[in-house]
């Protein structure tokens, strides 16, 4: 007799039998960082997708068919085309782990997120069309004829709908797929929308009033919504969105463990796909190292934080001088009247050029948004004013730097 354990049985039994399948179909499952692996991730995640879908499509409409209900006929259709979208995410995770080429020099990684944006516009179409047949059946409403058994098959659909979005969820929070995460709410999506067909065919046993065509466009609606949820998720990243802030946390503090790196700024991370991340930043290095040496360690944690992260790290080295009292005394002084103006981050690059009382003082303040040129214009010469407080003959030369992470340096 088989022993179950209490653990497994608090993880519940969608979370044993999604597990059950991918340690069936995928070897070393637990290797996700392997392209190999992950590719296998996305075709078992698509061909579950596809056969699932195809039988809930054809139950449906049979039972949209033989009932009249255009409602079970439209969500019948949003399992087709959630049945494409299963075979378009598929084809994307094997077009997307194509090699880079000589015209794509850095792969084709988002290839997976065009292919979750076609599968977007194809349920927005299905949505547009459900509603136009909708609105048709309330003008001319069709009696809907009530079984028992399609009734109990359609409460049957919603449970496999809603097994198939817990396990996209699984496999693509595993992978860290935007696309497959993308099916998961969807199908969660389709869950709603099968509960208001099987409500209003319930309804339809009870009453004349003709239920059926307005429900038909609640769910297309909500087909819509889906659609354009997705739209929005996927043209994201195409767009070039923040990173992740986890990994600018990671690259960050994985910097300041080098001993001769004392500030990190200007980072920017450019996303290619899943697993296909460039990073360029500056590490602020003392001036009074052999450059030998400092190439050395620099080098060294461009190679070490590209493996442990899975990114392209480059690193720009900038020179501080950390001996030069005169440096330390202008530097403390910048760094307490920026703290005082909520519109600026940090302060980086300091340089100081000229001797003696008249001096030029040339560094970067770094901007949380956008600012407008004259917004600019004020916060350089609001600067300027207030270092010539302390020192009159001081002028500054201000270039403002943009964030474009999610983390204040």
């Amino acid at each position: 007799m088989k022993i179950i354990s209490n653990e497994n049985k608090k993880r519940g039994g969608i979370i044993l039998i999604s597990e059950a399948i991918i340690k069936k179909f995928i070897k070393d499952s637990e290797n996700v960082e392997n392209e190999e692996v992950r590719n296998k991730y996305g075709t078992v995640a698509g061909i579950v997708g596809i056969v699932s879908n195809l039988l809930l499509f054809i139950l449906k409409f049979s039972i949209g068919f033989l009932s009249g209900s255009i409602a079970i006929t439209a969500d019948a259709f949003n399992n087709f085309t959630d049945m494409a979208s299963s075979a378009i995410t598929m084809i994307g995770f094997k077009l997307a782990s194509m090699p880079a080429d000589e015209e794509h020099p850095f792969g084709h990684g988002r290839l997976e997120y065009l292919s979750a944006l076609v599968v977007a516009f194809m349920v927005m179409f299905v949505g547009i069309k459900f509603v136009q047949t909708s609105f048709e059946r309330i003008m001319n409403p069709v009696a809907v004829q009530f079984s028992l058994i399609p009734f109990i098959l359609l409460l049957c659909s919603m449970a496999v709908k809603f097994w198939l979005g817990r396990f996209n969820k699984i496999v693509g929070e595993k992978i860290d797929s935007s696309a497959l995460k993308a099916v998961a709410v969807d199908a969660m999506g389709d869950v709603f929308t099968s509960g208001c067909v099987v409500l209003s065919y319930l309804i339809a046993k009870f009453t004349a009033f003709p239920l059926d065509g307005y429900v038909g466009i609640v769910v297309s609606l909500i087909i819509l919504y889906a659609g354009f949820s997705l739209i929005k998720e996927t043209v994201s990243p195409l767009l070039g969105e923040a990173p992740d802030a986890e990994m600018v946390d990671a690259i960050v503090n994985g910097l300041l463990e080098y001993n001769i790196i004392s500030g990190v700024h200007d980072l920017i991370i450019h996303n290619y796909g899943v697993g296909r991340c460039i990073a360029s930043v500056h590490a602020e290095v003392p001036c009074n190292i052999d450059i030998m040496e400092i190439h050395e360690v620099i080098d060294d944690a461009e190679k070490e934080l590209s493996k442990k992260l899975n990114i392209h790290l480059v690193i720009h080295m900038d020179p501080i001088a950390v001996e030069d009292e005169d440096y330390i005394q202008t530097r403390t002084e910048l760094a307490r009247i920026i703290a005082r103006n909520e519109k600026i981050e940090s302060m980086h690059d300091l340089r100081i050029v000229g001797k003696g009382d008249k001096k030029n003082l040339v560094f970067d303040v770094v901007v949380d948004g956008d600012l407008s040129h004259s917004e600019e214009e004020e916060l350089k010469n609001w600067v300027n004013d207030e270092i010539q407080k302390i020192h009159p003959n001081y002028n500054c030369v201000i270039l403002v730097d943009k964030n474009y992470v999610k983390r204040h340096f």
